[in-house]
């Protein structure tokens, strides 16, 4: 059965599972149509080609016109995003299949999840290699972010391939592992990671999973989305939910001292009152 699924990254916050707070991603995994399938006797290999997106039909090319011919003829847009998928034995999958997140996914799967990084566009040294510059002292009031001596002597005579130097930094392909599933919603089409994914906001992402019980089930149906069942506000403004959340998380502390201190009393009412009895 398929393991991976394509989605979009959306926006990062916060959850609380039993009292503790973990970072998360919100990633729109809308269902991938099977566009291709590949098998062994002809291709060499065992795969199927996911779509995801939406693309207008009178906006292909010829070649990908004919490359979803039995597509675009029964539907008026195509999948803008094609990946491929390898499988080592048949994935009983043919072309026109709809692959939706239930029939891959479920709360606590431990996942794998492969994006485009950021671009950060041409760096220096120090931020893209972290090195420590020259010395700020004696003089060298322009070394401080310097790259220094990048070579020896007559021998070898060249720089060697791989020297790290200023460059292009970002925008790689990055997979980050050991992620897990806190939540799914399937009306949304949306799946919550613990942790950060790759990528920037709307980027694609290849989510993969791995195994499963990275979360305790029962851990799992206790969570409180900070971001779930609120307004528009929240959404573009995930921090000040953050806020709004760690503010009811303290009045719930208050609430626990108070009740904490009344606990208090009681033992110490209920102490003088056997005191008495014992005097009597």
């Amino acid at each position: 059965m398929i393991d991976t699924l394509l989605g979009f990254k959306q926006k990062m916050g916060a959850v609380y599972i039993n009292d503790r707070r973990y970072p998360v991603t919100w990633v729109k995994v809308d269902p991938c149509i099977v566009t291709q399938v590949k098998h062994a006797e002809k291709d060499r290999y065992t795969a199927v080609q996911l779509g995801i997106g939406s693309k207008k039909n009178k906006n292909l090319t010829k070649p990908q016109t004919g490359h979803l011919k039995k597509l675009t003829n029964t539907q008026n847009s195509t999948p803008r995003f094609l990946r491929e998928v390898v499988f080592k034995d048949d994935p009983n999958l043919k072309v026109g299949d709809i692959v939706k997140i239930v029939d891959v996914f479920k709360k606590g799967d431990i996942i794998t999840v492969t994006g485009v990084s950021k671009g950060k566009g041409f760096a220096g040294v120090v931020k893209r290699w972290r090195f420590a510059g020259g010395p700020k002292t004696h003089g060298q009031s322009d070394r401080e972010r310097a790259p220094g001596s990048i070579g020896q002597r007559t021998t070898p005579g060249r720089v060697y391939k791989g020297k790290r130097m200023a460059g292009r930094m970002g925008q790689d392909k990055v997979t980050v592992k050991g992620l897990a599933i806190l939540d799914i919603d399937e009306t949304n089409n949306t799946i919550v990671i613990k942790g950060p994914v790759p990528g920037a906001t709307g980027g694609l992402v290849y989510i993969k999973k791995t195994g499963e019980g990275g979360v305790k089930v029962e851990l799992v149906e206790n969570i409180e989305l900070v971001e779930k069942d609120k307004g528009q506000d929240s959404q573009d403004n995930p921090i000040e939910t953050i806020k709004e959340a760690d503010g009811l998380k303290e009045e719930k502390t208050e609430e626990k001292e108070v009740k904490q201190e009344v606990t208090g009393e009681e033992a110490k009412s209920s102490g003088e009152l056997n005191a008495e009895t014992a005097e009597k």
